[in-house]
């Protein structure tokens, strides 16, 4: 299916795909399947060309748009919502591009990537967190060096979470140059295919929460990497990319959470409802008011913010919206969790009822970057004025 098509149909679509999904979703949050066919389901579904330009045959979405598609399928499946976005991701900065005029390796690179996306339905993922550092790309321990007769990099390291392990074919890995200093920011990003020599991945860790995700640790040793799979054909550029413009590295998920707070609403009304005289309960109706407030400021806050980044892509004020969309997102879902539990009793903590799940899958929404201190010292540091274009200015 191209995706040519208004966002009324792409949101139709994606409800369809989320029913297709939801069904899934307590198997693999109980470790009965290791949730795969979720991206099996995604990638039948076309979606994974929503940030394709239409010229390459995809639906050449915006930021703002690609969020109210992401929260549809958090509603139905949050953690293969969360793996939708990781793909989108690295596609994010191609989308970013279109218009663009680029150096030919650069060109060569994006009609590449794009067309295993629109045309192979190819599954990409992120790999930049390690141990000890998060997903800062600043002191990254992985590295990479250019080959004795120059034709490919060789990448070594371990990344520690990486989602969509085994579910994906490419992986966009994030390293720094051998030789470089410990506090080196000058990460670039390649595109490791999973069937690569070297390449393996260990297995997914105990979690509370979001196994869907298929997050697990990444080792390379000594993988090759042609140059023409170097991200558009540049050399550290990540770390100012990610400074200019961070949308993807720190929030392109707030979709996905704003999904999952939806769907904690909805079970609770629907749970509360069943029961005509607990409906009528005026204390029963405020506590529902409450939850509703609370999730009408934060699903407009990110729509706010992720149309700011459509118009004004990079501008201080999309990015500062993006950190303040993020800090709400995190701290109304772990809300609404306890405003369920406080409504709905043991069914909100029954593994029978969906509300169990989401109320453990709210709480990973502070875990994830960037987290609510560092949305916050974002949004401070604009506040006095500090100069939120300059790498030095964060711990990234």
């Amino acid at each position: 299916m191209t995706l040519q098509t208004p966002l009324d149909d792409l949101l139709k679509l994606a409800a369809e795909t989320g029913e297709r999904l939801a069904p899934l979703a307590a198997d693999t949050d109980a470790g009965h399947d290791n949730g795969h066919e979720s991206y099996r389901v995604l990638r039948e579904s076309g979606l994974l060309a929503l940030l394709a330009p239409r010229e390459a045959g995809g639906a050449g979405l915006g930021f703002g748009d690609y969020w109210r598609v992401l929260a549809e399928l958090g509603v139905h499946h949050g953690a293969a919502a969360l793996g939708f976005n990781m793909h989108h991701v690295v596609i994010g900065a191609l989308a970013d591009a279109a218009g663009t005029r680029l150096p030919p390796a650069a060109e060569a690179f994006r009609a590449w990537m794009l067309d295993e996306v629109v045309n192979g339905r190819k599954l990409f993922a992120s790999a930049t967190s390690e141990t000890g550092r998060g997903a800062k790309l600043r002191g990254m321990q992985t590295r990479y060096r250019l080959s004795d007769d120059g034709s490919h990099y060789l990448l070594s390291g371990r990344k520690s979470m990486v989602s969509l392990a085994g579910a994906a074919d490419y992986y966009v890995v994030a390293a720094a140059p051998d030789g470089g200093g410990e506090d080196t920011g000058e990460a670039s990003h390649f595109v490791v295919a999973a069937d690569d020599p070297g390449v393996s991945f260990g297995t997914v860790p105990q979690l509370s929460a979001m196994y869907g995700t298929s997050t697990a640790p990444m080792t390379l040793d000594e993988v090759p990497v042609p140059r023409s799979r170097l991200y558009l054909g540049v050399e550290g550029m990540s770390l100012f990319k990610v400074v200019r413009e961070p949308h993807w590295m720190i929030a392109g998920y707030t979709g996905a959470y704003l999904g999952i707070a939806e769907a904690l609403f909805q079970h609770t009304v629907d749970h509360v409802t069943a029961s005509p005289a607990r409906a009528d309960s005026p204390v029963v109706q405020q506590e529902l008011g409450r939850m509703s407030a609370r999730l009408r400021a934060a699903r407009a806050l990110v729509h706010e913010a992720g149309d700011l980044v459509t118009d004004r892509r990079g501008s201080l004020e999309a990015n500062a919206m993006v950190h303040a969309a993020k800090y709400v997102v995190g701290e109304v879902g772990p809300q609404l969790a306890q405003d369920a539990l406080r409504l709905c009793g043991s069914a909100a903590i029954s593994r029978s009822h969906p509300l169990e799940r989401l109320i453990r899958e709210a709480q990973f929404a502070h875990v994830m970057p960037a987290k609510p201190q560092e949305c916050l010292e974002y949004l401070g540091k604009a506040a006095v004025g500090v100069n939120l274009y300059d790498a030095r200015a964060f711990a990234w």
